[in-house]
């Protein structure tokens, strides 16, 4: 009976399926707290695993159940302690581990989309690219006491992202509490993680000297958008290198001086046919990139893919519940982000076994992140019902490649169809009509009947 209910729905939702088969071997008990343990820093193990607070928050982050107290309740005989031990849990969390799940879970789910062969093209071989890119999470609710009184709006934190868009997963994080922190104070952090053979790429807010020097001395590479405060020496006369779609390129030789030490960099600037939504009217990137790995039109290129961390914070932010309002506590609203971040990357690592499958180029193009992810939240709670969780646990048995191989014959049988994106056309900017202020109401049904009698 169970045989067949499942293969009902293999047949009628096989994407439904492979996320919850993902997310038991990803978020399996045993890993998170494993995890846990291995980088909680104040918090320990009482009534309340760290693996039930994480499986609780997934459902909540997924749109499957639309608060935590929704996905308490659901889950309260389950958890067998009470709502106010699960938010002390959640408000307590520390943000090593919150970045440990997703950097632990990314490194899982990496290896296996290389298994199945599912990576984009590279980028800039055979640099490892790596995009930067910070996130300030909006206001909460005011329901802690000390924000009761404020009219501001109270930011819980903020973070950096580091995306690899070949694998097109989010693979590390760097939460930071205090939500008027500055992104560059975050960077001490972020440069132990910088190797050799790696490209990184980021936007102005990651062009310090400190930043840039800091790569430069781990044996890796940057493309970074110049910030106008980034002291530097002209060697050499801006020289036209050609255009793109956007604007003119040119190129000069500058030197950059920290701490003692000089190199040489390449400064290209890309004059824009239309200015920026702020005005600006040119872009300056630096790079030191060698010419003949790469010509002014590809590094401008390799800059304008950063938009991949844009689209992954606007992906998340309209497909998953990563910033819930009530969470006013930073720990609780950067672990619920962190998990935001995971459940993006069970998506990627979907969609990569897709492309192992249709085609990278066919899934790139035309998959729906939105129509895979409201797929997932319809399906999810009835398919929960019908197959209870302990016969979801062969999931989290399987070696890598028994589970790739699992996962490539459910992608076999999704029909791409249902989730292609439907691309509007662009709007175009009419004036709104007039209203006569005798007359602010009409009947909808004499207008449809006046123009059935017009010829």
């Amino acid at each position: 009976m169970l045989g067949a209910i499942f293969e009902r729905f293999v047949e009628e939702s096989p994407i439904s399926v492979m996320v919850r088969g993902l997310m038991e071997q990803v978020l399996a008990p045993e890993k998170i707290n494993q995890i846990f343990e291995t980088n909680a820093q104040t918090q320990y193990t009482r009534e309340l695993l760290f693996s039930s607070v994480v499986d609780l928050m997934s459902l909540v982050v997924c749109g499957i159940h639309p608060s935590v107290n929704a996905a308490y309740r659901a889950k309260a005989q389950q958890l067998n302690v009470s709502r106010t031990a699960v938010y002390d849990k959640l408000n307590r969390v520390d943000t090593c581990v919150s970045a440990a799940i997703v950097r632990e879970t990314g490194m899982s789910m990496a290896s296996l989309i290389e298994l199945i062969g599912g990576k984009s093209p590279s980028l800039l071989a055979p640099y490892k690219i790596r995009v930067i890119d910070g996130n300030c999470l909006e206001g909460t609710d005011h329901r802690l006491e000390v924000l009761r009184n404020i009219g501001a709006v109270a930011l819980p934190g903020k973070s950096l992202v580091i995306l690899d868009p070949e694998l097109r997963l989010a693979i590390n994080v760097f939460p930071c509490e205090d939500g008027h922190a500055q992104e560059r104070s975050l960077f001490n952090q972020v440069l132990p993680t910088v190797n050799a053979g790696e490209l990184w790429i980021g936007d102005r807010c990651m062009c310090t000297l400190g930043f840039l020097f800091g790569i430069i001395k781990r044996g890796s590479n940057f493309v970074i958008r110049e910030h106008k405060s980034m002291p530097q020496e002209i060697v050499s006369a801006l020289r036209r290198k050609g255009k793109t779609t956007t604007g003119e390129l040119f190129e000069q030789m500058v030197r950059l001086t920290y701490g003692g030490e000089s190199v040489l960099v390449r400064r290209i600037v890309l004059k824009l046919f239309k200015p920026t939504r702020n005005g600006e009217s040119e872009i300056a990137i630096l790079t030191m990139l060698p010419v003949s790995e790469a010509k002014t039109e590809i590094v401008a290129e390799l800059y304008r893919g950063r938009r991949s961390v844009e689209n992954l914070f606007q992906d998340v932010t309209q497909n998953y519940e990563c910033e819930i309002q009530t969470l006013g506590y930073p720990k609780a609203a950067l672990f619920s982000f962190c998990l935001a971040l995971v459940t993006y990357n069970i998506l990627a690592t979907v969609r990569a076994v897709l492309a192992s499958v249709h085609g990278v180029g066919k899934v790139e193009a035309g998959l729906s992140d939105y129509y895979m992810a409201e797929e997932i939240q319809g399906t999810y709670r009835g398919m929960m019902i019908a197959i209870p969780p302990e016969n979801w646990s062969i999931f989290a048995e399987l070696n890598q490649q028994q589970l790739a191989s699992v996962l490539v014959d459910l992608a076999a049988r999704v029909r791409l169809s249902s989730f292609l994106k439907q691309p509007r056309a662009p709007k175009k900017n009419i004036d709104p009509p007039t209203c006569d202020p005798r007359h602010r109401h009409v009947a909808t049904a004499r207008l449809l009947a006046e123009a059935k009698k017009s010829p």
